[in-house]
């Protein structure tokens, strides 16, 4: 099942107060005199999906524009798939998107009941609709559009070839950089080499250990306070043992420990909390004694060493220096030199880097230009395929000496899409020569030709939705008939939805709404309306002659949809 938008509804936008279209899966066209607001019907579908945001747009007293879209989809395909990556949901197989914009020029978005960035429904619109407007017709005059519009038509085969050419184009760009950065900031990087040099090599003659410079401060540290260090134990032991070499009545801890221990052993047998306390002291003593034999220890080993402590700080000096050009300690200067190193190669290596990379360069080129080759046959092949189907719609579009065609001119430098320019040309009839389209057509022609090139672009393309927004301008008579009748024909297969002044066109609708103003100038709720046979044959004679009640005007109407209807029934057939 193909998408298909369901209903439309917009309010506050431009002269709409309030409008809900509901359109037909087949050709669907809207009409209505000048200003009625027919073309605010394509712009809120171009808001609908991710159209730019005009807060001039917005109708005057309204605080914001709102459009809101019903649209069918297949809860299997690929749509649902991209509205349920979203975070959208989908009930009974229709989703519905609204886009609001404020006087103020603020815009939300909302998806399947989320709100969702405005770019969510730009890239949903890719396999939703294309809308083909005055606008449109414009840009596809440009070189650059012309070009991206052949390789769409040109199908699976370009696209990977193409996105082949690419992916060389993307390393061809990477290596001429390189290549060039090494070639013209050969002095630069010799500099830093210098450098980088010069700084491994004092690293390598101070040759620091990972560590070494915390380490040095704490032997510092001790060596300079030798004397208070081992004068402090010294002390300490004393407190703790005493002298044994003294006569005097001890005063040390270990010996009241063992006064207060013995004193209380006497007693402990008839107390068993102090017998506890007792073990305590006992533990105390034990303690005290392990202290005081430790504090001995470190005083015989303290030494005041004025070689050791000058070498120490002649060392740390050296680490200074490093650090303070290097890093923040020795291992930050480590780190620094593990990377200088691999710098320093790299760098020393420009020589062979340059060979391998000219190399490279040499075999990517010639692969692009294989590739580019490669584009330029395809593409023109698929120009001289597509003219020819242009030119058989223009026969049909009352143009049956025209004739379009595609240049495809290589060049010589590779660009992102290749080497080739890519124009679209007009012959209006035998014997004129083929001109560019905004030279070789008038306004009429040039209308007919879009609308052959959109119609070819259709087949081409699998988006289930068309928005033509008069596209029929400049265009008359017979012509007017033809355009009709080919806008039937491709809604065949896709919706079509179609904004016309020409009665000729709207002969050929599956569904016909026309847009009124009230008397205050608005469209309101009531003022798109779906007609019916009788009322498609007043508004054909509206269109045809300004009068709804002309007889001449309301036979020809009659005569118009009788033609569109056997045509569509012929082709149904």
């Amino acid at each position: 099942m193909r998408p298909r938008v369901e209903e439309v509804r917009i309010r506050g936008l431009g002269v709409i107060d309030e409008a809900v279209l509901e359109l037909s899966p087949g050709l669907t066209v809207v009409t209505g005199e000048t200003g009625a607001g027919k073309t605010m019907v394509v712009t809120g579908l171009g808001l609908l999906f991710g159209g730019r945001a005009d807060p001039s747009r917005v109708r005057p007293g309204a605080d914001r524009a709102l459009v809101e879209g019903t649209i069918v989809v297949d809860p299997d395909g690929k749509v649902a798939r991209q509205v349920e990556e979203a975070g959208g949901e989908i009930e009974d197989g229709r989703l519905i998107i609204a886009r609001s914009v404020s006087a103020e020029g603020r815009s939300r978005a909302w998806l399947g009941g989320r709100t969702v960035p405005v770019g969510t429904l730009t890239y949903l619109a890719d396999d939703l609709v294309a809308v083909h407007g005055q606008m449109d017709q414009q840009r596809l005059l440009q070189p650059a559009r012309q070009r991206a519009a052949l390789d769409r038509y040109a199908g699976p085969e370009l696209a990977e070839t193409l996105a082949a050419y690419q992916e060389v184009y993307r390393r061809h760009r990477e290596v001429t950089e390189l290549l060039d950065e090494l070639t013209t900031k050969a002095r630069e990087r010799a500099q830093e080499a210098e450098m980088l040099r010069f700084g491994l090599e004092e690293i390598e003659k101070v040759d620091p250990k990972p560590g070494e410079d915390a380490a040095l401060r704490e032997e510092e540290e001790r060596l300079s306070h030798a004397d208070a260090l081992r004068s402090a134990a010294e002390t300490a032991h004393l407190a703790l043992l005493g002298d044994p070499t003294t006569t005097q009545v001890a005063q040390d801890a270990a010996t009241l420990i063992a006064q207060a221990r013995s004193a209380i052993e006497a007693v402990r047998g008839f107390d068993a909390a102090l017998g506890a306390i007792a073990d305590r002291l006992a533990e105390a003593g034990y303690l005290v004694s392990d202290v005081a034999t430790d504090l001995a220890a470190y005083a015989e080993s303290v030494d005041a060493d004025p070689a050791r402590l000058a070498a120490v700080q002649e060392r740390r000096a050296q680490l200074t220096v490093l650090t303070r050009r290097y890093g923040e300690d020795v291992n930050a200067v480590l780190e620094w030199a593990r990377n200088a190193a691999a710098r320093l190669a790299e760098l020393e290596g420009d020589d062979d880097r340059i060979a391998e990379l000219t190399s490279e360069q040499e075999e990517l080129t010639a692969r692009l230009a294989e590739l580019a080759g490669r584009l330029t046959e395809i593409r023109k092949a698929a120009a001289e395929r597509f003219g020819e189907a242009v030119t058989a719609e223009l026969a049909a579009l009352a143009m049956p000496h025209a004739r379009v065609t595609v240049a495809v001119t290589p060049g010589e430098e590779f660009g992102p899409h290749g080497v080739d320019e890519v124009e679209l040309r007009l012959a209006a009839h035998p014997g004129a020569p083929a001109l560019p389209l905004h030279k070789g057509a008038s306004g009429g022609e040039l209308s007919r030709v879009m609308l052959a090139i959109e119609v070819v672009f259709a087949g081409a393309d699998p988006v289930p939705t068309f928005v033509f927004d008069e596209v029929d301008a400049g265009v008359g008579g017979k012509a007017a008939v033809e355009i009709g009748r080919r806008l039937a024909r491709l809604a065949r297969t896709a919706q079509v939805i179609v904004v016309t002044h020409l009665p000729q066109v709207a002969a050929f609708a599956d569904q016909h709404l026309v847009v009124e103003k009230a008397n205050d100038g608005s469209v309101v709720r009531s003022g798109v309306v779906a007609l019916d046979r009788e009322g498609r044959a007043r508004e054909l004679s509206r269109m045809l002659a300004g009068l709804e009640d002309s007889e001449l005007g309301r036979a020809h109407a009659e005569e118009l949809l009788a033609i569109a209807e056997a045509d569509k029934a012929a082709a149904a057939r």
